[in-house]
């Protein structure tokens, strides 16, 4: 064996530990790859959970607003009848009636639209609050999986351990959607 191959094969040997001891940091990375890669798809669908939710809140008092422009318009159509004369009373009477029957419908279901469309907005909010926390988690496990890398470019295990508590934290605010209600 000459004397160059021996230095090659010490050269290749030191090198191999040097990339041993790197497996670690390799390993967090690909986690940490994974774990962003799902806190932005849970944070995608939650926005759009949330977009839904104000389509379905919007739809809802699109409807309250209708039946109460319906109801409005009935009420004054029944104070045009008792404010005019008429020359069927009878008639007149049982036309108010029906307006006074629609008024009675129409005031419980107001009032049920309304409670909907509240509970609906009140949907939006936790569905954003829940979004606003996996965007906070994705930006924290992107920061420790930036600065886990530089580890592989200075060998310096402190930026290792930085990331990782970067990490953690970005886990944290993504585990911390299961406390929201």
């Amino acid at each position: 064996m000459e004397a160059n191959e021996a230095q090659e094969l010490q050269e290749h040997a030191e090198h191999g530990s040097h990339e041993s001891s790197l497996r670690p940091i390799a390993l967090t990375m690909t986690v940490l790859a994974v774990l962003v890669a799902v806190t932005t798809v849970l944070g995608h669908r939650t926005h759009t959970e949330a977009i839904l939710r104000q389509n379905q809140a919007t739809d809802m008092w699109n409807e309250y607003q209708a039946h109460k422009i319906r109801s409005n318009d009935t009420a004054l159509a029944a104070d045009l009848l008792s404010a005019l004369t008429v020359a069927d009373k009878d008639a007149a009477k049982k036309i108010a009636k029906g307006y006074g029957d629609h008024q009675a419908k129409w005031a419980d279901e107001l009032s049920k639209e309304q409670d909907e469309a509240r509970a609906l907005e009140k949907e939006v909010a936790e569905a954003e609050a829940k979004g606003d926390r996996f965007d906070l988690a994705e930006a924290m496990l992107e920061i420790g999986l930036v600065i886990t890398s530089v580890t592989l470019l200075t060998r310096k295990r402190a930026y290792w351990y930085v990331g990782i508590v970067f990490s953690l934290a970005g886990i944290a605010s993504a585990a911390s959607v299961l406390l929201l209600k």
